[in-house]
């Protein structure tokens, strides 16, 4: 008797390798929508204002610092090169950024540029697995996808979360040496980078970033529940 060997579909893996893939962007586009929310004027005008934030010692006012502070977040998001800083005045004519701190923040847009790049392809990449999903009827394992996304959220940022608030000043130094050159960021107190954004404007926006996707991981693994 001759048996017939059943062959394997050769596409059956197909929909939980993409399924996998779609876990993998979740994270990546929740924090990124978090950064890109906090480069913002109104996020500015929320931070400046909370009770307990350090005043300027040597004169800015709350005015002052959204004044700055908003001129520096424009040039991170603009196309403008970094004559778009160098050339700010103070009234008494003095520059707003020493060269350190110019240098400084061609390589934060640098990042930036890069971080809203992937942001950017991680969503077109989400949508177009969207749309794959519903027209190839893998909306199974597209859902669950995003289901263990949330959760990876959850459990990789909560984790983030932990360490900034137990051990803010070492995951900082940690943070920036990765991005940048060693050094190449640290700037007296007296400079306008560090009058602008103190530490506790930068512990805020790592609270912040992982709060928001915290909760869109969270909105995601219940939303998208197995049912029954």
């Amino acid at each position: 008797m001759t048996s017939v060997q059943e062959i394997p579909d050769q596409d059956s893996s197909l929909p939980n390798l993409l399924s996998w893939l779609v876990t993998i962007l979740v994270p990546v586009i929740l924090v990124l929508t978090g950064v890109r929310l906090m480069m913002s004027s109104m996020f500015l005008k929320l931070e400046y204002n909370l009770p307990g934030f350090p005043a300027d010692r040597y004169g800015f006012t709350t005015a002052d610092r959204l004044y700055w502070a908003d001129i520096a977040v424009d040039y991170l998001v603009n196309t403008a090169g970094i004559e778009f800083l160098a050339d700010l005045r103070f009234e008494d004519g003095s520059p707003v950024y020493n060269e350190r701190e110019l240098k400084h923040m061609v390589d934060v847009k640098n990042v930036v540029n890069a971080a809203l790049s992937v942001w950017l392809i991680a969503l077109g990449g989400l949508l177009l697995l969207t749309v794959w999903a519903r027209n190839r009827d893998w909306g199974e394992a597209y859902r669950a996808g995003l289901r263990r996304g949330g959760w990876l959220t959850v459990i990789l940022v909560g984790a983030i979360i932990l360490i900034v608030l137990v051990s803010f000043g070492v995951f900082f130094v940690a943070f920036h040496n990765v991005f940048f050159e060693p050094g190449t960021w640290v700037f007296y107190y007296s400079d306008t980078l560090i009058r602008l954004f103190p530490e506790r404007f930068w512990r805020d926006i790592f609270i912040y970033v992982g709060g928001c996707a915290v909760l869109g991981g969270l909105g995601l693994a219940v939303g998208f529940r197995q049912k029954g």
